[in-house]
């Protein structure tokens, strides 16, 4: 068993803990302003687990999401010159430089499409505070765009996921290579683009 069969394990078995609901608030909530992990590695085996529960942990997933935006928003609009130089030695500068130019072109529908991309969402909330772009703007579309992100994979994974688990968790590890060389990939693409 390989790195994401292990990984893929371990999330089933904290997705019935009965503090899972605390630990997907958490990730979710971090994953907007700061930590690098997306919920979704752990909405998804949280569903299969408890499939009857996909709308209920979609939402919470959104709602933390928000909240940890709200957090990178602040940052970016109180704290950008103490976070600038993170940013950078992240290597999220390029990034940020690029989706400040996309708020001020497009504002709500930067926020909206940043839910369904791989671009890290702590990207846009710290930019969007940076640029000050409204909060009811920035909050309308977190809602929208990470709620229909959230959404779209329980959903999913509510409907196939009785009958595509076994296989999931056969080719786990062929899927999780897979899907990192295609992200890689993506960013090598979006930079020479940029």
């Amino acid at each position: 068993m390989g790195p994401f069969g292990r990984l893929y394990d371990w999330m089933m078995r904290a997705s019935r803990h009965r503090h899972a609901n605390w630990y997907l608030g958490a990730v979710s909530a971090a994953e907007s302003s700061f930590f690098p992990i997306p919920p979704d590695v752990m909405l998804a085996p949280m569903t299969l687990a408890r499939p009857r529960d996909w709308a209920f942990l979609a939402l919470l997933t959104t709602a933390a999401s928000v909240l940890g935006g709200l957090l990178g928003y602040a940052i970016g609009h109180f704290l950008l010159d103490a976070a600038l130089p993170l940013i950078e030695r992240l290597g999220y500068l390029p990034a940020y430089v690029k989706v400040g130019a996309w708020f001020e072109r497009y504002g709500f529908w930067a926020v909206f499409v940043a839910g369904f991309t791989p671009v890290p969402y702590k990207i846009f909330t710290i930019s969007a505070g940076a640029a000050q772009m409204g909060l009811l703007p920035f909050v309308v579309g977190s809602l929208v765009g990470r709620g229909g992100r959230f959404l779209l994979v329980a959903g999913l994974i509510r409907i196939a996921g009785p009958r595509i688990e076994p296989t999931l968790r056969r080719y786990v590890d062929a899927i999780g290579w897979t899907v990192l060389v295609l992200l890689a990939v993506g960013l090598l693409a979006w930079q020479t683009v940029r």
